[in-house]
């Protein structure tokens, strides 16, 4: 197998955000809209490893959040439509500001994991008589 050098900080979030393997940059990282593959089609780097939780659309919620209810603000004071206005105008912002960034904002959570070495926290007892 063929070794991999380690990707620069830039690289890495380079690689997320095409949603390509964290390792090679060249493999698919997803298999379905959200649904990770089990390992890289190309440098065979096994996924179990990633897990983005809730990150992604944490984020996304809160930028999305500031984009649509400061224009919805703004709109409001200054032209003061009528609420099916309103709607017409935020629900297909809504759709667009919070689905379509989610796929790579995770991608980039994946790689980010892969690239600092993050892994499940762990309690390590420490042997007694040591602080």
């Amino acid at each position: 197998m063929t070794e991999y050098a380690a990707f620069s900080l830039r690289r890495s979030i380079a690689a997320g955000l095409a949603c390509r393997c964290p390792r090679c940059g060249k493999g698919k990282l997803f298999s379905g809209f959200l649904t990770l593959r089990p390992r890289c089609d190309v440098c065979g780097l096994d996924l179990a490893f990633a897990d983005s939780g809730d990150g992604p659309a944490v984020f996304i919620i809160m930028i999305a959040g500031f984009i649509v209810v400061g224009a919805a603000l703004v709109t409001e004071i200054r032209y003061a439509p009528p609420f099916w206005v309103h709607a017409l105008l935020w629900l297909p912002l809504i759709l667009i500001v919070t689905v379509g960034p989610l796929r790579p904002l995770k991608g980039l959570m994946i790689a980010l994991q892969y690239h600092h070495g993050a892994a499940e926290g762990r309690l390590e007892r420490m042997p007694k008589g040591e602080p």
